[in-house]
C-alpha cells in the first residue's frame, strides 16, 4: 500500500455538531486513516448488556463520507467500573501482593479467563455491528499491552495457570526440579499445586522459577490476543488486524504475540522515551527537543520484523507530552522528520495522536495536531506538508534489506534482569549499541529474532548478550558464509537458566575455540582501557582457547576473538569501542559505508535513500555513488530536515 498519514480521534469526547468539521479537516490535512474506540467501552456498554453502539456507527459514517478510513480498536484496555462489579478479582495484584484499582486503565489480569471471555464478547459485537461498514479499514486489537507494567500479576488467577503451564510444559514434577535446580536450598516440590508465584520470598526465587513465570505471563499476552485476532479475522478476512506496541518495553515476546496480527505498529514519542531512558545526560541534553538519533528507528526496524514486514506508526508525538519529567516542545520541523524516518523504514501509515488537544483528565496536557481551542498547533503544518511531498515522491515498496542482521531476544532480556550480575548490564543496550554504531555508518540494519533460520543476503550478523543458543540459531551460524559477531555473554546459559556443560559461548570447537573460564564485572563508572581505543566497562570474560586474539585490554584479557569469519567480543563497552568493533567487522567484510554528518541518519526504502538531521545546525551531505539526484531537500540539510535522493538501483 502506499504510505499514508492518519490521525487518533475520540468521537466520544466531543460535540457531535463538531464530527463533521473535524472531518473535512483532516480530509484537508491529507490524513488517509482515523483510529477510533480503544478507549470507548463505557460509551458503547455503559451498562452490562446495554449496548449503545448507534454514536459510533454515526462517527464512522462522518468520516467515511469524507473519504477517510477508519481503524477501529477494542475497547479492552479500559473496562468500565460494572465490569470490575461483576468480575472483581479481574484486578491485576502487584508484586508486593496488592490489588490494583480502579480510575485509570489497563486494569485487568491476562491470567483471568473471566475477563478474556468479556473481552471476546465485547470483540464479537463491535465485528458484528461495524464489519460491513464501507469505512472500516482495519482493526487494532486492546492498546498498548502491558504499558505500566501490567504484563505481570500475581493473583490467584496468575498463580493457578501458570501451574496448568508447568504441568503441560514439564509432564512431571520430577522434570520440574531437575530444570529449575530445586536440589539447591531444598527447593524440590512433590506435587505442581505447590509451586507458588515467584514474589513475596525471603530472598531470590530460583533463576529458572522466575524466567519460567515470565514466559507463562508472556503467553498469556499472547493468548489475549489470539482470541480478538481470531474473531476479527473470521468476520473480515481481508482487513489487517494490528496491535500497537511501545518503545524499549520487553515484558512479553512481541515475536510470538506477532504470530496474531497482520500488522505490527508501535507508538513513537521520541522526546519522552529519551527521557526515560538511561542515556548519558550530556546525551539527553544535545537531543532534548529531537530525540535520539536511533531509538525511533531502532524501533521501526525490529517492529517491522516483528510484523512479518508490515510496520505501522499508530501513535506519533505531534508536540510536547505529558508523561515524562519534563516534555520539552520539539524542534520545529520534528513532526515532519519523525514522519519521514518511519516511511523510510517501511511504514505504511504514520497516525499522529492525537487529532485535538484533550482539555480535561488525565493527558491535557499532551498536544495534538490541534489546540484545545481548535486552531492549528505547529504539528498541523508540518503533518499538511508531509502529506503534500507523499504525493508528489510516491514512495513504493518497503524497507529495502539491509546489510547488517541484529539478533533481539526478549528472553535475554529477562535473563539478565533476573540474573544481572553487573548492575546495568542488559540485552537491550548491547543490541542498541550496535545498532547505532552500524546505523552511524549509513548500513541499514534489519532487527531479526532468535528464530531466525537463515542470515543468506547479509553482509553481517550480530548476536549480543543472548541467554541460549537454539539449534537453529546454531546451524544458521554454521552454514552463513558472512561475519558473524558474537557476545559478549551470549550462550553462557541454557534455556533452563544453568551454565552449559562447555562453559560459554558455548559454541562448537570447529566453529570458535574459546570458553570463558571466569567473570569480573565492574561497578559503574570503573573502566580498563582496551589497547587502541575504546574501554570495558560492566562485564569482562576471562577466556581460555586458540581462537586470534584481535583486541585486548591493557590488563592483557582478549577483548575481541576471532577464528575464521566468526568474531566474539568478550567484553561490554563504551560507546567508543562498540563503534571501533562494528568498524572492524565493516572493514573485514569489506561493506561500503556513507560519511554522514554528525546527527544525520539515512535508510534506504525502494530507489530512494532518505536523510533525516537529527542535529541542530545545518549539515552538508556527501552524495553515495548510487545517488543521482535529489527529490526532496539537498545536499544541504538543516535541523530536522529532511533530504530525499533517487538511487540508480532499484529492489
Amino acid at each position: 500500500m502506499k504510505p499514508s498519514l492518519g490521525v487518533c480521534y475520540y468521537p466520544e469526547h466531543w460535540p457531535e455538531a463538531l464530527w463533521e468539521t473535524d472531518a473535512r479537516r483532516m480530509a484537508e490535512v491529507g490524513i488517509s486513516y482515523v483510529r477510533i474506540g480503544e478507549f470507548a467501552w463505557s460509551r458503547l456498554e455503559p451498562t452490562a448488556g446495554n449496548l449503545q453502539l448507534d454514536w459510533m456507527l454515526r462517527a464512522m459514517d462522518v468520516l467515511g463520507r469524507h473519504g477517510l478510513k477508519v481503524i477501529v480498536g477494542t475497547p479492552t484496555a479500559t473496562p468500565p467500573r460494572w465490569m470490575i462489579d461483576k468480575h472483581p478479582d479481574m484486578l491485576a495484584v502487584d508484586r508486593d501482593g496488592r490489588s490494583k484499582g480502579f480510575g485509570s486503565r489497563r486494569h485487568y489480569d491476562f491470567s483471568h479467563l473471566g475477563y478474556r471471555e468479556e473481552s471476546a464478547r465485547i470483540t464479537r459485537i463491535l465485528a458484528e455491528a461495524l464489519g460491513d461498514h464501507s469505512a472500516l479499514g482495519g482493526w487494532q486489537t486492546d492498546n498498548e499491552y502491558g504499558c505500566h507494567g501490567t504484563t505481570y500479576s500475581y493473583s490467584p488467577a496468575a498463580r493457578d495457570g501458570f501451574r496448568l503451564w508447568l504441568a503441560k510444559k514439564y509432564g512431571s514434577i520430577e522434570a520440574l526440579n531437575q530444570a529449575w535446580g530445586n536440589v539447591f536450598w531444598s527447593m524440590e516440590y512433590n506435587s505442581f499445586n505447590q509451586i507458588e508465584l515467584p514474589n513475596l520470598l525471603v530472598y531470590d526465587a530460583a533463576p529458572a522459577h522466575e524466567l519460567d513465570f515470565r514466559r507463562y505471563s508472556s503467553d498469556q499476552v499472547a493468548a489475549f490476543n489470539a482470541v480478538q485476532y481470531e474473531i476479527l479475522k473470521n468476520r473480515r478476512p481481508d482487513l489487517p488486524v494490528i496491535h500497537n506496541f511501545m518503545s524499549r518495553y520487553s515484558e512479553f515476546d512481541h515475536f510470538k504475540l506477532g504470530e496474531t496480527i497482520d500488522v505490527a505498529s508501535w507508538d513513537s514519542y521520541p522526546l519522552g522515551h529519551l527521557a526515560g531512558s538511561d542515556e548519558a545526560a550530556e546525551h539527553k541534553a544535545l537531543y532534548m527537543r529531537q530525540g535520539d538519533p536511533d531509538n525511533a528507528a531502532f524501533h521501526h526496524d525490529l517492529y517491522r520484523s516483528v510484523g512479518h514486514g508490515r510496520m505501522w506508526i499508530m501513535e506519533q508525538q505531534p508536540g510536547p507530552v505529558n508523561w515524562a519529567a519534563a516534555n520539552p516542545d520539539p524542534l520545529p520541523g520534528m513532526a515532519r522528520l519523525w514522519a519521514w524516518e518511519a516511511f523510510a523504514h517501511g511504514a505504511e501509515v504514520v497516525s499522529y495522536f492525537r487529532w485535538r488537544q484533550a482539555p480535561f483528565a488525565q493527558e491535557q496536557m499532551h498536544a495534538g495536531l490541534l489546540r484545545p481551542d481548535s486552531e492549528p498547533a505547529p504539528a498541523y503544518g508540518e503533518a499538511t506538508r508531509v502529506a503534500r511531498e507523499l504525493a508528489e515522491i510516491r514512495l513504493e515498496g518497503t524497507a529495502s534489506q539491509g546489510r547488517i542482521a541484529l539478533i533481539y531476544d526478549y528472553e535475554s532480556e529477562w535473563a539478565w534482569e533476573i540474573q544481572p550480575q553487573a548492575a546495568g548490564f542488559t540485552h537491550g543496550n548491547h543490541v542498541r549499541e550496535l545498532y547505532s554504531a552500524f546505523r552511524k555508518r549509513g548500513l541499514d540494519v534489519d532487527v531479526l529474532p532468535p528464530s531466525t533460520s537463515s542470515f543468506a543476503g547479509y553482509d553481517i550478523v550480530a548476536i549480543p548478550a543472548l541467554l541460549a543458543w537454539t539449534d537453529s540459531m546454531r546451524d544458521a551460524v554454521a552454514k552463513f558464509d558472512g561475519h558473524v559477531l558474537i557476545g559478549p555473554r551470549t550462550g553462557s546459559k541454557t534455556a533452563h537458566f544453568s551454565i552449559p556443560t562447555r562453559l560459554g559461548p558455548d559454541l562448537p570447537q570447529n566453529l570458535l575455540d574459546a570458553r570463558v573460564a571466569r567473570v569480573d564485572s565492574l561497578p559503574a563508572g570503573i573502566e580498563v582501557a582496551v589497547k587502541g581505543g575504546g574501554a570495558a566497562r560492566l562485564w569482562r570474560e576471562k577466556v581460555e582457547g586458540s581462537a586470534e586474539i584481535v583486541m585486548e585490554d591493557v590488563e592483557g584479557l582478549p577483548v575481541l576473538l576471532c577464528q575464521g569469519k566468526l568474531f566474539y567480543l568478550t567484553a561490554s563497552g563504551d560507546q567508543a569501542l562498540v563503534q571501533r568493533v562494528a568498524d572492524y567487522l565493516i572493514a573485514e567484510a569489506d561493506t561500503p559505508t556513507l560519511a554522514l554528518p554528525a546527527g544525520v541518519r539515512c535508510r534506504v526504502r525502494g530507489q530512494y535513500r532518505i536523510y533525516v538531521n537529527y542535529g541542530t545546525g545545518t549539515q552538508t551531505l556527501i552524495p553515495a555513488q548510487d545517488e543521482v539526484g535529489y527529490v526532496l531537500g539537498g545536499a544541504t540539510i538543516p535541523a530536522a530536515g529532511v533530504s530525499v535522493a533517487r538511487c540508480a538501483r532499484a529492489d
